[in-house]
């Protein structure tokens, strides 16, 4: 973690200088920093979280499951309970962090759908069905793929959470590979096999959210041709149906 801290303290350019050597405490930390949610006109909670320090620090902060590097972020959420997590880096070193819980009771600020497919807009892009016999259907990929297309760097980089709306999921079985009769199973790798994601697991109807992971960038963004070895990298995301079916009709992010 210290590593990760240095590298985005280094490549920062807002923070204030702390390069004379010390260290404050946790309890200087919280007295130098303030996470607060927007007021809606009932007077609940909103659904928008701002957070600042004032505190001698190269600073970062983990909302909702994304990191913002700096000494001020804020982020339209759901609506739910949270925590959010400041890392705070030390002129010598010194790693603090320090919990804030939140609660988001009402939408102040929507947040906006960003369409990866099924836009409502677009009558071409209907429901599709991913099954076992038709890999190329969940890659994400112009040339490659069947219906969604490339994922940009915007989307990777900027570990977006993408949301499937599911709307049917069938049985079957993959004699192949030894599997019985019994529930649909996805798992979700790169359009090469390797490396995978997740695992085997059961897909549900109704929002299945992914979260795209710092992994998934490094081996699926198209800006990334190969790693420090010279293996190749923009790998498309890809969803494999290793028995079964599942029908989707969008797939979105939100912000």
């Amino acid at each position: 973690m210290f590593v990760a801290i240095c590298a985005f303290a280094a490549c920062d350019p807002v923070h204030e200088d702390i390069s004379n050597a010390g260290h404050i405490s946790v309890d200087e930390l919280k007295a130098k920093t303030t996470v607060s949610v927007d007021k809606a006109a009932s007077g609940l909670n909103g659904n928008v979280i701002s957070c600042s320090t004032s505190a001698p620090v190269n600073a970062k902060w983990s909302i909702g499951g994304k990191e913002f590097v700096g000494n001020y972020a804020w982020k339209k959420m759901k609506l739910g309970e949270y925590t959010v997590t400041l890392t705070a880096l030390c002129p010598d070193g010194t790693v603090l962090t320090a919990d804030y819980p939140i609660t988001c009771q009402e939408i102040t600020d929507p947040l906006q759908k960003y369409y990866i497919y099924g836009d409502p807009e677009n009558a071409e892009q209907v429901p599709v069905t991913l099954g076992l016999t038709d890999p190329a259907a969940g890659r994400f990929s112009d040339s490659e793929g069947k219906y969604f297309p490339y994922l940009s760097d915007e989307v990777y980089y900027g570990l977006k959470t993408l949301v499937f709306d599911i709307i049917d999921v069938q049985e079957g079985e993959n004699p192949n590979w030894g599997m019985p009769w019994g529930p649909a199973m996805m798992r979700v790798m790169t359009g090469w096999w390797s490396p995978q994601f997740m695992d085997d697991f059961e897909p549900k109807v109704g929002l299945w959210e992914l979260p795209i992971t710092q992994e998934m960038a490094e081996w699926c963004a198209h800006s990334n041709k190969e790693d420090a070895d010279g293996n190749a990298r923009n790998r498309d995301l890809t969803l494999m149906m290793t028995r079964g079916s599942v029908t989707i009709k969008s797939i979105y992010y939100e912000e």
